[in-house]
């Protein structure tokens, strides 16, 4: 059995937050080798979306295998290494800690990973996004697990006929629960259409528990109290032979949806489905990018990857973002284009409610004007 495990962080944005520079992605690829070379690796990619480098490792240690996270985390210190020598912004800004424990969750990388019994053929397609949060995946998910009119499979192939269950995460609670499609998509709906709070973490085909898909669900303001490395999401998508076929996964993304992130983390935008070369960010520090990485899995070997969006069949979904783009910036600093209070974590929010809090006063109390008169007298 075989594990594939996907983590990414940004370590240093060459320019800006917008792209990852050369250096950073040969310095990943060098130390992985010395790994395979030496048996801790099967097989590995390095992939890229806008600033964040992208570790895709296969192996047969599990999930969660303190052996691989180690690799992981000697990477991104090594690739911080390299951006702190060329200046680039942001070097190691998603790394919680200097030291190592065992784990990388929490610590600022996003992370997915599966363990994988391979079938007679194994597809498997693996999402970057960039600018954007974990819940970026629940639509998409909802459409290629539980939507006949995205993915026809369910309708037409008897193995998918006793459909998926969701596994989702309340973010702010810490707890998970599992609903079954489609006799209580409803029930699922009231939880995802919520992607600020509830994220879906993995989908398992319910007639096996056979895991099906897998994501990335964390969101370190929540763990840490700061904006670090919430904009770096990923996911797993196993396909074909009783799951859905690669095109009805990829057709999830054929019309674009709104997500938050893009500029500071704070605003809402358009998803765009992007190839390799375009899977870079700069108006407005975007708009969120998702990438494609497509591999045939053999006995634990990536072989490829093939960049699934490179197809110009995904042109008019790239148009359509654009244009929602533009509808969304033209709302400047109002909601719904940025995020609510409540939900803004890279600003100066804070900053500023200290500064102005004695002007908000009680509307029963003195007049308005006095007390904002005495307010200015005193200098307070």
């Amino acid at each position: 059995m075989a594990t594939l495990s996907v983590l990414k962080a940004d370590t240093g944005g060459y320019v800006g937050h917008s792209a990852t520079h050369p250096d950073l992605v040969e310095a990943a690829e060098t130390l992985l080798k010395g790994k395979k070379e030496d048996g801790t690796l099967l097989d590995f990619c390095v992939g890229q979306v806008g600033d964040d480098v992208a570790l895709i490792l296969s192996h047969t240690r599990g999930a969660e295998s303190e052996a691989i996270h180690r690799v992981a985390w000697e990477v991104f210190q090594q690739t911080t290494d390299v951006a702190k020598r060329l200046k680039l912004y942001g070097a190691g800004q998603d790394l919680l800690s200097d030291a190592f424990s065992g784990n990388l969750k929490g610590l600022g990388p996003g992370i997915a990973e599966m363990e994988i019994d391979e079938r007679p053929s194994e597809p498997v397609l693996v999402f970057l996004a960039d600018k954007t949060e974990p819940g970026a995946w629940n639509l998409p998910l909802y459409r290629i697990f539980a939507d006949p009119f995205n993915t026809p499979g369910l309708v037409i192939d008897p193995k998918m006929h006793d459909g998926f269950v969701f596994e989702i995460l309340d973010l702010k609670a810490d707890q998970a629960a599992r609903f079954k499609t489609p006799e209580e998509s409803y029930d699922l709906l009231m939880f995802i259409g919520a992607p600020s709070h509830y994220v879906v973490r993995r989908v398992l085909r319910a007639q096996d528990e056979e895991v099906v898909a897998a994501t990335s669900t964390q969101k370190l303001s929540l763990m840490a109290g700061r904006y670090v490395g919430k904009d770096d999401p990923v996911m797993i998508v196993r396909a074909q032979s009783g799951f859905p076929a690669v095109g009805e996964i990829l057709e999830a993304f054929a019309r674009p949806h709104l997500v938050g992130g893009w500029m500071r983390g704070s605003h809402v935008g358009p998803i765009m489905p992007v190839g390799f070369r375009d899977a870079v960010a700069s108006r407005f520090d975007g708009p969120p990018r998702v990438a494609c990485y497509g591999f045939q899995l053999n006995r634990g070997r990536l072989v490829g990857p093939r960049d699934l969006f490179a197809d110009v069949a995904f042109d008019p979904a790239r148009r359509q973002a654009g244009e929602m783009a533009e509808m969304m910036r033209s709302m400047g600093p109002f909601e719904p284009h940025r995020l609510p209070l409540d939900e803004m974590e890279y600003t100066t929010m804070p900053e500023i409610m200290a500064r102005v809090r004695d002007r908000f006063v009680p509307v029963e109390e003195a007049p308005l004007e006095e007390r904002q008169e005495g307010t200015a007298a005193t200098g307070r």
